[in-house]
């Protein structure tokens, strides 16, 4: 319905008329282009997915039967760009609609399960789950500061509330649910402001053997400090500036890779011995 003023003697009203239809058409067309265009492939994200997805397999690698600790280093990457990529998403999607969050809501947590049983086969002795119910937390407390909605607020709460209570359980524990959030806060402001995310990643990496061997001058402890500090403001000088590339786009068949790279390094692990 549209309003229109209508003057009768002198007084001022307003009527409702039906809404044309060539209007309603002209509306349906132009929130098509806005989806559109919202979801276009953008190839410096698909890029920073390819190399976090680098970065965690070459941390694995250290498990495969050879002492390599300087992957260490890299391996830090891995998990502020898989967070920063969640909020580069969140940030593109959030004209569009919510239904796409709660999709993807769904995949980690499907994955999470998933993959459970083949991180346990390969990581030896883990104490915490795998990054994928951290990274599920984590969407749900950056959408919870994103959108108003009562029963989305109440879901990043419950998210809070679950990851200071099982912290010891999260891959990155407490900041790690948080690091996603501290991502999107810091997209589209100027470089210096990804300092933010980068105290967030050291904090989730807080593991007193890091500390420890960074005091005795371990040149992979030392390290691997300092590629938490820039993973953030590497990843969003990337997401700025690599727009022309065109890397193979990673859609949902990508969750696939994460229980599938654990088997073939396991795989691996199995051949060496």
């Amino acid at each position: 319905m549209v309003k229109r003023l209508v003057v009768n003697d002198g007084a001022h009203f307003t009527e409702d008329h039906p809404e044309s239809t060539r209007d309603a058409s002209d509306r349906k067309i132009q929130r098509r282009r806005a989806i559109m265009h919202m979801t276009q492939r953008d190839g410096a994200l698909d890029l920073l997915k390819w190399l976090a997805l680098l970065s965690m397999v070459l941390d694995h690698l250290r498990y495969v039967g050879y002492s390599v600790d300087l992957l260490y280093i890299p391996g830090r990457l891995a998990f502020p760009w898989f967070c920063l990529a969640m909020a580069a998403n969140l940030a593109r999607a959030r004209a569009v609609t919510t239904e796409g969050q709660w999709r993807y809501l769904g995949w980690l947590l499907l994955f999470s399960a998933i993959s459970e049983i083949p991180y346990r086969m390969y990581i030896p002795d883990p104490d915490t789950l795998n990054v994928l119910p951290t990274l599920a937390l984590g969407l749900l407390v950056a959408r919870g500061w994103q959108d108003r909605a009562l029963q989305t607020r109440l879901l990043a709460a419950g998210a809070l509330l679950l990851a200071a209570l099982f912290a010891p359980r999260l891959m990155f524990g407490f900041f790690g649910v948080l690091l996603p959030l501290a991502m999107l806060l810091v997209i589209g402001r100027p470089w210096y402001f990804s300092l933010l995310p980068g105290l967030v990643c050291l904090a989730a990496n807080q593991w007193p053997v890091l500390y420890s061997s960074a005091q005795f001058h371990n040149i992979e402890a030392i390290l691997g400090i300092a590629a938490c500090l820039i993973a953030p403001l590497l990843g969003l000088l990337l997401l700025r500036h690599a727009k022309g590339i065109l890397p193979p786009p990673m859609r949902r068949w990508a969750y696939a890779l994460y229980p599938a790279h654990f088997l073939l390094l396991l795989a691996v692990r199995q051949v060496i011995a």
